[in-house]
């Protein structure tokens, strides 16, 4: 029987190291990032059977990178492995659509499975969540409205800002002039109701429209 072909995403070694050990015993792994572009990009270039893929990870976090894989190739099918045990992201993670959620902190028991599950076309919510996880995700979704809309672009932008990341640094990441980093910062604060990056920030990882990376610089403007 064909092996299934699988990507691999997580910003730490030791953590890819040990999602290698547990999956390649059933699938072979054909390629790992530790970024969210690069992943975009891998993604896309090798078209794996099943990524499976953290959500806090530097430049693009996984659930904005599983959306643009998804925009690009609609047949995806992703596993995201997280820390976060809060609903609303599991909630943002289901939405991507094709998708399974396991805690890394159940992943010794439950990741072999997810990923057989997963192979299967059959979406897999950690236990952890209850047996109903998937109801009350679809009832979730249904009485929340949902969070402010963003182009991708102003979603990468604000995952940067939140980063800590100063407009200047942000401008040479995605190649683009400052001043229209400038639009993108007071456009993503319009939209969302604030007036300062630390209320961005805060209002961001509350509502799950980015993951809470540490801050690898000040937030300002500059």
């Amino acid at each position: 029987m064909k092996r299934a072909r699988i990507v691999i995403a997580d910003d730490h070694s030791i953590i890819l190291a040990g999602i290698r050990n547990l999956v390649e015993q059933d699938c072979d792994v054909v390629g790992q990032a530790a970024d969210g572009n690069s992943l975009v990009e891998m993604a896309l270039r090798l078209r794996p059977d099943l990524i499976i893929l953290d959500i806090g990870m530097p430049m693009l976090n996984g659930i904005d990178a599983a959306r643009q894989i998804r925009k690009a190739w609609p047949e995806a099918y992703f596993l995201f492995l997280t820390m976060h045990n809060s609903p609303i992201y599991l909630q943002e993670a289901m939405r991507v659509g094709n998708a399974s959620y396991v805690l890394k902190t159940s992943a010794a028991e439950e990741l072999r499975p997810a990923v057989q599950e997963a192979l299967l076309g059959r979406p897999f919510i950690s236990g952890a969540f209850g047996r109903d996880a998937l109801d009350l995700v679809r009832a979730s979704q249904r009485r929340h409205a949902a969070p402010p809309r963003l182009t991708d672009r102003q979603r990468q932008v604000l995952q940067l800002i939140t980063e800590g990341h100063t407009n200047p640094r942000i401008a040479s990441i995605l190649k683009v002039s400052v001043k229209t980093v400038q639009f993108h910062r007071a456009e993503i604060m319009r939209r969302v109701g604030v007036h300062s990056a630390a209320q961005l920030a805060t209002i961001a990882i509350k509502e799950g429209l980015v993951s809470d990376t540490v801050p690898s610089g000040p937030a300002g403007s500059g």
